[in-house]
């Protein structure tokens, strides 16, 4: 058998395989388009801001706690919403911050002390309800999957998304905050 002959190629030298000055246009385009969402994104959010700046600061987790009716819970804070716009977040003191969380239902309302920000109580006067849902601040799970619970904030009402760890967790903290809610409305305990 006889080795197949090789054609020599037509050209001396191969060409070059990069092109530098293209390599570089195209890789500051590509920076300079990055850069332009960013600034975009950081603009809508300071805009964000500033529509919730009159919002005051929610109650911070001090004092003896009340007496404990369910939980604590693991889970995560998902956010906080206007009433009603799931995808209105709030990101005026840290509210549309997503974190790690820990939720109680306690006699004086609900506690949630986050992960990496500062805890917060809704407390019982300004709580409205809570319920099962699946979604909340641009996050969707499956249906019943999120506890959204509503409170009034400032004369403004607002939904505080959290996603509990237990499969019952979220049940459990919604019929806590009902009868919570039920003494207090005058209703039979």
């Amino acid at each position: 058998m006889t080795a197949p002959s090789l054609l020599q190629a037509a050209e001396p030298a191969s060409r070059a395989v990069t092109s530098w000055p293209e390599r570089v246009g195209l890789t500051v385009g590509v920076l300079a388009v990055l850069a332009l969402a960013f600034r975009g994104m950081r603009r809508g959010w300071l805009r964000r801001a500033r529509r919730f700046a009159d919002l005051p600061a929610p109650p911070p987790l001090v004092g003896p706690p009340g007496e404990l009716l369910a939980g604590p819970f693991d889970g995560r804070f998902l956010g906080t919403t206007v009433a009603g716009d799931w995808l209105d977040r709030v990101v005026a003191h840290g509210l549309g911050t997503p974190s790690s969380c820990r939720v109680a239902v306690r006699g004086d309302g609900v506690s949630v002390e986050r992960g990496g920000a500062p805890g917060l109580l809704v407390p019982l006067a300004d709580l409205v309800g809570a319920r099962l849902d699946k979604g909340l601040a641009g996050r969707v799970y499956e249906d019943g999957g999120v506890v959204v619970v509503t409170w009034v904030l400032g004369g403004r009402e607002l939904d505080t998304g959290l996603r509990l760890a237990g499969p019952d967790d979220g049940p459990e903290l919604v019929d806590a905050v009902g009868r919570l809610l039920v003494p207090s409305a005058g209703g039979p305990a």
